[in-house]
């Protein structure tokens, strides 16, 4: 689309460091598409629509036709090796921020590498439950942990740009502070070592606990529907709430923001549900992509695609002229990420 600027990715994971054999790739295909198991018999990941985007899209960036056998780019990749090839795919993706939320260290590539990498810029997303996780496997008893854990909670928000949470559900207000005590004590009497806080009076110490920094806080939420409560009692507090919808539930979330002045809404790769149900000032692109350099190239061409073929429709149905679709477009695919995240101020 003429004129759209490069994306911000407000949400991913990072690409593996290492080579990979057809086994990997395909593993890591499958769990992009929410696969648990092997493909079956007969059959290969690569017969799916997002294999079927990595044969369209990503086989030029490195030099091959389009729709080359899965084995050839392969080859393809190993042959120009694994740091070249993430090179050539996140840089030929049209991303130019990425929010990244990370796992283990050097499991995937941080936020610096994946800047270098991609020749952009790139910030780090905490994630609530590991942190505390992280705390609890050094810290001694309760008090120590509540107190270990906001030390390392206001730490975090001097350099993240947002927090993010897995909380399936939340209640309204802030759980006191006899509850929170009684529910971090059961906790780490009772959990392994890495394991992080399921209980929900912990989970929504963490959650309000994050919001009183007033970084953006994204919500990784199956149904967003069950975190109404938060998101209304969250409220007037100058903090922006992300909604990051589980599959088939987009067009909820996008409801969600348009209800809510501090609640956004992730659309993915795929804006047409969302944009029915909420401002367009209320959305953001995302590739969530993870392991594979290429599902940054996939999800970012399917954007652009269904962003241009949008606003096609609307100009030619003469819902708006060519220059507001242009403008709608680069808000989805950027300027809101930038606004909610404030990205500007962190570049300067």
């Amino acid at each position: 689309m003429d004129g759209i600027p490069p994306l911000v990715d407000q949400h991913s994971h990072g690409a593996v460091h290492g080579e990979l054999g057809l086994g990997e790739f395909e593993t890591h295909l499958a769990k992009a598409q929410g696969a648990t198991g092997p493909a079956p018999p007969g059959t290969t990941f690569f017969d799916s629509r997002a294999g079927l985007a990595v044969r369209r899209w990503c086989p030029p960036l490195l030099g091959l036709e389009p729709h080359c056998a899965p084995v050839r780019y392969l080859a393809r990749r190993r042959e120009l090796g694994a740091y070249r090839a993430g090179l050539l795919l996140l840089r030929g993706a049209g991303i130019g921020t990425f929010l990244l939320e990370q796992g283990a260290p050097g499991a995937l590539t941080s936020p610096a590498e994946l800047a270098r990498a991609a020749e952009g810029r790139a910030h780090e997303v905490v994630r609530l439950e590991p942190l505390a996780a992280q705390v609890a496997d050094t810290s001694g008893g309760t008090d120590a942990f509540l107190s270990y854990t906001a030390e390392a909670l206001y730490a975090a928000a001097g350099s993240a740009a947002a927090f993010a949470s897995g909380a399936a559900a939340c209640a309204g207000g802030p759980p006191c502070a006899a509850e929170v005590r009684q529910a971090a004590g059961r906790w780490l009497r009772t959990r392994g070592t890495g394991a992080a806080p399921a209980d929900p009076v912990l989970v929504r110490h963490l959650l309000w606990s994050a919001v009183a920094t007033g970084l953006p806080v994204q919500l990784h939420c199956p149904d967003p529907r069950r975190l109404t409560g938060f998101l209304s009692a969250t409220a007037g507090r100058g903090t922006d709430l992300v909604l990051l919808p589980g599959p088939g539930h987009r067009r909820q979330a996008a409801r969600l923001a348009a209800v809510f002045p501090h609640v956004y809404a992730d659309v993915g790769a795929r804006p047409e549900e969302a944009l029915r149900e909420a401002p367009f000032g209320k959305l953001l692109f995302s590739t969530g992509a993870r392991a594979l350099a290429e599902l940054y190239v996939v999800a970012a061409r399917l954007f652009v695609r269904a962003m241009e073929h949008l606003v096609r429709d609307w100009v030619a149905d003469g819902w708006c002229r060519a220059a507001e679709a242009g403008r709608i477009a680069s808000l989805v695919a950027a300027g809101t990420a930038r606004r909610v995240y404030r990205l500007e101020a962190a570049a300067g």
